[in-house]
C-alpha cells in the first residue's frame, strides 16, 4: 500500500515538473496548486517543506536560469531573455535578476566587465589563501596552496572583470580573522551575489559561534524547513568565502565532520584549532 509520503512526493516532483514546463507562461499558485489537485494554502506548505522554497521561489529561480542561458549567446538581447522568460517587460526580469544573482542582466551578460576587483595571497593557519574584493566588500576567498589556480578559478567566476593583484583595507580587515586580535571584525564587508536561500543559509552560519558545532539539520529547521537538510547542504557547498563564512561549522547529524570545499582534512584542522582557541582549559 502506498504511504501518504509517497503520494506526496509524487505530487511535489509533478508540480516541479510543471513549473519547469509551463514556466514561460509564469504560472500563478493556485494555477499550479490545481495541476496536482490540491488547495493553494496546502500546496504552499507542502511545497516548501520538500523542496525548500516556496513554489513562488522555486519559479523566479527556473526563470532566472533560463534568461542566464539566453544572455550567454552573444546576439541575445535584454528583450529577448525577457520575451522567451515569459515576463512582460525587461523591468521585471531586471529586478528580479538583481534580486537572486546580486547584479543586473547586463552585468551578468557581461561578466563583471564593469567591475573592478582587486586579489592577494596570505599565509593562513590551514595553508595559503586567496582573497578578492570590489570596492563594496570581500568577493571571494579561498583556501589553495597554488597562486596559479587561485587565480583562474577567480577569473573564471568574473571572467570580464578588471582584476589586479592589491592588497586593499577590506582584504586587510578580513585576514584578521586568523589572528587573536579580532577588534576588527565587525568591520569585515561581504560583496555576495546568491539566491535568497542561499543568502539565508549563509547568514544563518555567521551565528554559529566560534568553537562550536551544528548540522545539516538544524539549520535547515531555524530556517523553518526541517526536511530541507539537502538544500540546506548545496547552499554550504556554494559558499563563495571560506571561513569568513564558516561552513566549516556544520557536520552531518551522526557526528561525522562530512565533505568540505577545501578539504576534508583542512576542515578538522580548522575544527580543532577553533576549539583549542576557545576551550579556557586548553
Amino acid at each position: 500500500m502506498e504511504t501518504q509520503a509517497s503520494i506526496n512526493y509524487k505530487r511535489i516532483a509533478a508540480a516541479i515538473d510543471y513549473i519547469k514546463t509551463h514556466f514561460k507562461e509564469q504560472p500563478t499558485l493556485d494555477v499550479v496548486a490545481e495541476s496536482v489537485h490540491l488547495s493553494p494554502a496546502h500546496f504552499q506548505r507542502m511545497f516548501t517543506d520538500w523542496a525548500g522554497t516556496s513554489p513562488k521561489k522555486f519559479l523566479q529561480y527556473i526563470s532566472v536560469q533560463h534568461a542566464k542561458k539566453m544572455l550567454s549567446k552573444d546576439s541575445a538581447t535584454l528583450f529577448d531573455a525577457a520575451f522567451e522568460t515569459g515576463f512582460s517587460s525587461t523591468s521585471r526580469l531586471h529586478d528580479l535578476f538583481v534580486n537572486i544573482e546580486g547584479m543586473s542582466p547586463a552585468e551578468y551578460k557581461n561578466g563583471g566587465k564593469n567591475l573592478s576587483i582587486n586579489y592577494s595571497f596570505a599565509e593562513s593557519p590551514f595553508g595559503n589563501v586567496i582573497v578578492a574584493s570590489t570596492s563594496k566588500g570581500v568577493c571571494s576567498m579561498a583556501f589553495e596552496n597554488d597562486e596559479n589556480v587561485a587565480l583562474n578559478n577567480l577569473k573564471s567566476k568574473f571572467p570580464n572583470a578588471t582584476i589586479q593583484r592589491k592588497l586593499d583595507l577590506l582584504q586587510q580587515n578580513a585576514l584578521f580573522i586568523f589572528q587573536n586580535d579580532w577588534s576588527k571584525l565587525p568591520e569585515i564587508k561581504l560583496h555576495l551575489k546568491g539566491s535568497d536561500f542561499q543568502l539565508k543559509v549563509w547568514e544563518m552560519l555567521l551565528k554559529i559561534p566560534m568553537g562550536k558545532l551544528s548540522t545539516y539539520g538544524n539549520i535547515a529547521k531555524q530556517l523553518g524547513n526541517p526536511n530541507a537538510s539537502r538544500a540546506v547542504g548545496t547552499a554550504i557547498g556554494s559558499n563563495p568565502v571560506a571561513y569568513l563564512i564558516p561552513c566549516h561549522r556544520v557536520i552531518q547529524s551522526s557526528g561525522t565532520f562530512g565533505g568540505y570545499m577545501w578539504g576534508n582534512t583542512r576542515k578538522t584542522a580548522i575544527i580543532g584549532w577553533e576549539n583549542a582557541k576557545t576551550d579556557p582549559n586548553f
